[in-house]
């Protein structure tokens, strides 16, 4: 029953947008469960790790098809049917699992779980914040994107260079901005929750993705600052 302070317009955009948002993190649940699923394949059969790490032009093809996937995603999202969108972020998260148990073999369990912890605490508290807060915090997406730009430049460098300070830099400074970015991509979830039709759709599923990448790096800058590797 609607409140008689609160017009019906007002409680069907906010149910519009309740109903929206549970589906974009249920997608996003969806790929993260996928991706781990991967990456305990992996771990977990001497078979699949001699397929992934056999063949060293075999990771470098899956990041590309990776990258592939994220990039047509985002620049034929108008094209694609919501089926098509789904397949696609879900066939992305499962390779983005293979590649990241490269990563996951090279630390500690415990420093998995650890950062695995944290990333969730700190994306959480961010998401909570990008859908409550009254401010507008678009503004903070061009900052965001420099520094995102910055960081890939850097570790570029840096993977010449070698630098033990320069990695550390670069890891600190990727939690602030993929933080910054959780918090971001949220807010855009509500202007996402005013399409209609299929389009709709696709949205959540666009909106899944940007999540999942956001999660997905906070989790590895915060492994490379307190994973512990294995011996």
């Amino acid at each position: 029953m609607t409140q008689p302070w609160i017009s019906a317009s007002t409680a069907e955009t906010e149910t519009r947008v309740r109903s929206f948002i549970n589906s974009v993190y249920a997608w996003m649940f969806g790929g993260l469960l996928l991706t781990a699923f991967a990456s305990a394949w992996v771990i977990t059969s001497p078979a699949m790790q001699q397929l992934i790490f056999g063949n060293r032009f075999m990771i470098f093809g899956l990041i590309i098809v990776e990258l592939g996937l994220v990039f047509a995603m985002s620049a034929g999202l108008r094209r694609f049917s919501p089926a098509t969108a789904a397949s696609m972020f879900l066939v992305y998260s499962l390779l983005n699992g293979l590649t990241l148990s490269v990563v996951l073999l090279a630390y500690t369990q415990s420093s998995v779980v650890q950062a695995f912890i944290t990333a969730a605490g700190m994306f959480g508290a961010m998401s909570v914040y990008g859908l409550v807060t009254k401010r507008d915090i678009s503004s903070w997406g061009s900052f965001l994107f420099m520094g995102l730009i910055g960081i890939v430049i850097s570790m570029v460098v840096n993977m010449f260079i070698r630098s033990a300070n320069l990695d550390f830099a670069i890891s600190v400074i990727g939690v602030f901005i993929f933080v910054g970015l959780t918090a971001y991509d949220t807010q855009k979830l509500k202007s996402f929750a005013m399409a209609d039709g299929p389009m709709r759709e696709s949205l959540a599923v666009f909106g899944a993705l940007q999540l999942y990448l956001d999660f997905i790096n906070l989790f590895l800058f915060l492994l490379r600052i307190f994973g512990s590797r294995r011996r």
